[in-house]
């Protein structure tokens, strides 16, 4: 196919998540086995939720696109013959569904040349789907959709500032600089995990400032924040084509003062 449209998009997203919602509801607060990855060098923990969850994904993207590319967590990458791929989290926060917390995802997006072009953050447990691109941003609900957008400008004195956890920030440097940021918000909190930028979307949170991420931890968050009406860049301010640093504001404005502490 060459190319997919904004109602193609969002119509493979619902069954996307309704398939992934079969494999990890299930398993959601219930007796799980939790690996890690990481062994002996830290904790990155994995399920069977995430695994399957990803399986399933993939499986409905090779049917309909058999020709995408496909990028995931918990399984080898995929080459295409398109122009297009697939970019997967089958859980974003594994820590919180293991945990029994409704703050993680199933992270589903759509590249375009290797840039985001459509995303897609599903929490089927509170019955929230998150869904961006193209300059539509949606929230899709039991009661219906409704567009969302970034809430108007607010001094850095009045902004409220997500961030999955204070660990994910190296010690010296990198934590000093988001603690200076920090220090100068009206409210900082922590464990959002991908829930934060879509808070961020949908107007009630300015900032989402993280570390330490792999990029199918944020690229299926890009369209939906930016078609929201807010940006996203790297700590220099670059565009965000891979993981590590990132910040999401909810206006250029915001993001400049930010940028200017976190390089200070």
């Amino acid at each position: 196919m060459s190319t997919i449209d904004q109602y193609t998009a969002w119509t493979f997203f619902e069954e996307l998540a309704e398939a992934a919602a079969g494999e990890t509801l299930p398993r959601f607060r219930s007796a799980l086995t939790v690996e890690n990855k990481a062994r002996a060098t830290g904790f990155d923990p994995v399920t069977e939720a995430d695994r399957a969850a990803e399986r399933v994904i993939r499986a409905l993207i090779e049917k309909r696109f058999p020709d995408h590319g496909i990028q995931g967590e918990e399984a080898e990458d995929k080459p295409g013959r398109s122009r297009f791929s697939w970019i997967i989290d089958p859980i974003d926060g594994t820590r919180s569904f293991m945990s029994g917390m409704p703050t993680w995802g199933t992270l589903i997006g759509l590249l375009d040349g290797g840039m985001p072009r459509f995303g897609m953050m599903s929490q089927p447990y509170v019955g929230e789907r998150f869904i961006g691109g193209d300059g539509k941003a949606e929230l899709v609900t039991a009661a219906g959709t409704s567009p969302i957008r970034c809430r108007p400008t607010r001094g850095l004195s009045d902004a409220t500032l997500f961030a999955t956890s204070p660990d994910m920030f190296s010690a010296g440097r990198e934590r000093e600089a988001f603690e200076r940021l920090a220090a100068q918000t009206r409210l900082t909190r922590f464990g959002a995990d991908c829930y934060g930028y879509c808070l961020l979307a949908a107007g009630h949170v300015d900032l989402v400032v993280e570390a330490s991420l792999a990029y199918h931890d944020i690229a299926p968050l890009i369209p939906i924040v930016e078609a929201a009406g807010g940006v996203v860049t790297d700590w220099s301010g670059a565009p965000v084509r891979g993981g590590g640093q990132v910040i999401a504001a909810a206006s250029d404005g915001l993001l400049s003062t930010a940028l200017d502490l976190l390089g200070a």
